[in-house]
């Protein structure tokens, strides 16, 4: 004799407290991934975007030492903050003139000799032979010490009378005078290669690390085919590898020359405060500008003509690059 039950009755999940289900009704429309950007987000607002609106204000300002502790009690300047600094006939529009083109042509042997040496490095390494791991991990060293530390190195190497460079290319290899003929290095028209030299010991192995990460996309029957060809090493370099580099270079080309021109730790821990005329790069001057003469405002008028240069070049390297990515 079979009997019959009543099935038990279904009960509810919990709902939870209110306040959650509240939040979880909220977020249900909300696509996650804007939800695990928003803290991403949220600090870049804070740590970039609201200290550059700061200096966007600052500039509008004749902000000097004597309203250091009262922002708001300083007058207005309006536009005479950029255009004196762009009066290239007074003495500070020159001095600004000439740190610019000083930063253009260290920022342009700076990353030419990075890229030259990064390329050169990385296209050597694609060969297999005994101890290039521990080569590999030996480029790396100049990128991962510490910058402040590296470059208080290299100005220790740089003194005349005790310095390194100058035992090795005077006392070793005869190149320059020695005793009271040796060169200073961080004065004067040397100061300009000194700091280019520092600046490409940093950046070369950054260079080096990219490159030697594109050439592994490069897929070796194209090498096979072209020596097929009778195509040498030079030619394969010339129609494969730079054709199929071309990308990565576009994105490296622009990296260091952002970092190169933006450059303040290098110039700064290796010359101080007072870097010479030669070595004077326009991220130094604007330091000068407002920390050594207490006008912020003029300060950040030139740090706004900065940002506002950058973001041109940059629109335009990035507009005929992808104009040639179009052709192409």
């Amino acid at each position: 004799m079979t009997t019959l039950t009543e099935p038990a009755p279904e009960v509810a999940p919990d709902p939870g407290p209110p306040s959650r289900t509240r939040l979880r009704r909220r977020l249900r429309g909300v696509p996650l991934p804007y939800l695990l950007l928003l803290p991403a987000v949220a600090l870049e607002l804070l740590i970039h975007l609201v200290p550059m609106l700061v200096g966007v204000g600052m500039s509008f300002l004749k902000l000097t030492q004597f309203f250091i502790r009262d922002w708001s009690a300083a007058p207005g300047a309006g536009l005479d903050n950029y255009r004196f600094v762009l009066d290239f006939d007074t003495a500070a529009g020159r001095a600004l003139l000439a740190s610019f083109w000083v930063t253009v042509r260290y920022t342009a042997a700076s990353v030419a000799l990075a890229w030259l040496l990064g390329t050169a490095g990385a296209v050597l390494m694609q060969r297999e032979f005994r101890g290039r791991g521990w080569l590999r991990t030996l480029f790396l060293v100049p990128y991962a010490l510490p910058m402040y530390a590296a470059v208080i190195t290299w100005a220790f190497m740089f003194q005349r009378d005790t310095g390194m460079v100058n035992s090795v290319l005077g006392d070793t290899l005869g190149l320059v005078g020695t005793g009271g003929d040796a060169p200073f290095w961080l004065i004067g028209d040397n100061s300009f290669w000194a700091l280019v030299v520092v600046s490409v010991w940093r950046n070369w192995p950054f260079a080096f690390l990219i490159i030697m990460a594109g050439l592994q996309n490069i897929p070796r029957d194209l090498y096979e085919a072209a020596a097929i060809d009778g195509a040498g090493w030079w030619r394969q370099f010339r129609s494969v590898t730079q054709p199929m580099l071309r990308p990565v270079n576009q994105v490296l080309f622009l990296v260091l020359f952002l970092w190169t021109f933006n450059d303040f730790n290098t110039p700064y821990v290796l010359f101080g405060e007072s870097p010479p005329k030669e070595a004077s790069l326009i991220s130094l001057h604007i330091y000068q500008s407002s920390f050594k003469t207490w006008n912020f405002g003029l300060g950040s008028a030139m740090s706004v003509l900065l940002l506002l240069f950058l973001l041109l070049v940059t629109a335009g390297y990035l507009a005929v690059s992808s104009r040639r990515r179009t052709v192409v």
